[in-house]
C-alpha cells in the first residue's frame, strides 16, 4: 500500500463500470508498449501499440525507482514535438500486473511477443 509523507494512505484504485481496477491504464494521448531494446543512459527502443517503434526517454523520477528491461510492459506518452519518434516511459508493468491485463483483454499475447497489435 502506498502512503503520503504524512502517513495517510494513498487511494491508486480506479473504476470501470462496476469493477475496481488497481492496475493504472494509459489516459488519454498514452499507450501500451513493450521494451525491444536498452540502449543506455536512459534510452530504450519500446515497440507501441500502435505499431510504431518510438525511442523512449526514462525520467529521471523512474530511473531512480525503478529497472525497466528488455521485454517489460510499459505505458509511453509520446513527445508532443516528434510524435512518432520519441516518447517517454510513464510506467513499468509488474508481471502480475501483466497477467491481469491478459486475462481482461487490455493487451494480447500477440502484442507481447511482437506479433499483430492490439
Amino acid at each position: 500500500m502506498a502512503y503520503y509523507k504524512n502517513g495517510k494512505k494513498r487511494n491508486n484504485r480506479q473504476i470501470e463500470g462496476d469493477e475496481v481496477i488497481r492496475v493504472p491504464l494509459p489516459k488519454e494521448g498514452q499507450l501500451f508498449g513493450v521494451v525491444e531494446q536498452a540502449l543506455g543512459a536512459g534510452w530504450m527502443d519500446v515497440r507501441c501499440a500502435d505499431g510504431k517503434i518510438r525511442r523512449c526517454r526514462i525520467p529521471g523520477k523512474l530511473k531512480r525507482r525503478m529497472w525497466i528491461k528488455v521485454g517489460d510492459v510499459v505505458i509511453v506518452q509520446p513527445w508532443p514535438v516528434q510524435t512518432d519518434k520519441r516518447a517517454d516511459i510513464v510506467y513499468r508493468y509488474t508481471r502480475t500486473q501483466v497477467d491481469w491485463l491478459l486475462r481482461k483483454g487490455k493487451i494480447s499475447q500477440d502484442f507481447l511477443t511482437g506479433g499483430l497489435m492490439l
